[in-house]
């Protein structure tokens, strides 16, 4: 398995106070699929993407991606694993609003061990027409398009995305939908989708449902649609 959780358990507060974010959850996933998370605000999906992403250390239990036991990694190792293994995007996009497209791109390409290359990933999510322009020249949909080509031009094993379309109207999250495919298809990134958002699950390869920090469900998806076939 490509990503293997273990009885992954993280508690906030002590005492009375302490809320178990993660109790005790297990996941596998194969490499190369499209998992999308469902949750209610507080059921830990969040608390889920950000281990697996070496943000936020557990207090019990193991997390390995691509045979790397990535629990007890010292923060130099860590940092290692989010830079050359990981591509975050986050619901605001956090792009550096004084640089173009193709700076917020490059600026990430540069410090990356094996990137791909900018025009590259430009075409592929169809801005290369907007790369002198500056974020706020630009819609939400294509901000977002933006921040997955920051993310992806490092050439992560793994792309994690959180609240991935939450700002975007329907048809922005459509067309975003459709570029996390064409990435997903196009470099077999396998990719993990956090969201509250029930349609977007028709686009997954496997659907986790997370509740009360556990996994109550994680189910192949016998009846995957594209992200023109979705009702959002």
């Amino acid at each position: 398995m490509f990503i293997e959780v273990r009885d992954a358990k993280k508690q906030y507060g002590t005492g009375e106070a302490a809320v178990y974010a993660l109790e005790g959850a297990d996941l596998s996933l194969e490499k190369g699929k499209i998992c999308v998370i469902l949750g209610p605000s507080g059921s830990g999906k969040s608390t889920l993407l950000n281990m697996i992403g070496g943000l936020d250390s557990l207090d019990g239990g193991e997390i390995a991606v691509d045979g790397q036991k990535i629990t007890g990694l010292s923060k130099k190792a860590l940092t290692e694993y989010r830079k050359q293994s990981v591509g975050f995007v986050f619901q605001f996009y956090n792009l550096i609003p004084d640089l173009t497209v193709e700076e917020n791109v490059e600026v990430v390409a540069e410090i990356a061990e094996k990137p791909l290359d900018t025009d590259e990933i430009l075409k592929a999510l169809d801005i290369e027409k907007y790369r002198y322009r500056f974020p706020r020249e630009l819609s939400g949909g294509q901000q977002q398009r933006v921040a997955i080509a920051r993310a992806m031009v490092k050439n992560p094993k793994l792309l994690l995305c959180d609240e991935l379309t939450g700002a975007l109207d329907t048809r922005s999250s459509r067309s975003v939908l459709k570029f996390i495919e064409k990435v997903n298809t196009q470099y077999g990134t396998t990719t993990l989708i956090i969201t509250h958002n029930e349609g977007i699950a028709g686009i997954a390869d496997v659907i986790v449902r997370i509740r009360d920090g556990k996994i109550a469900s994680c189910t192949e998806n016998d009846h995957k649609l594209t992200a023109d076939e979705l009702e959002l």
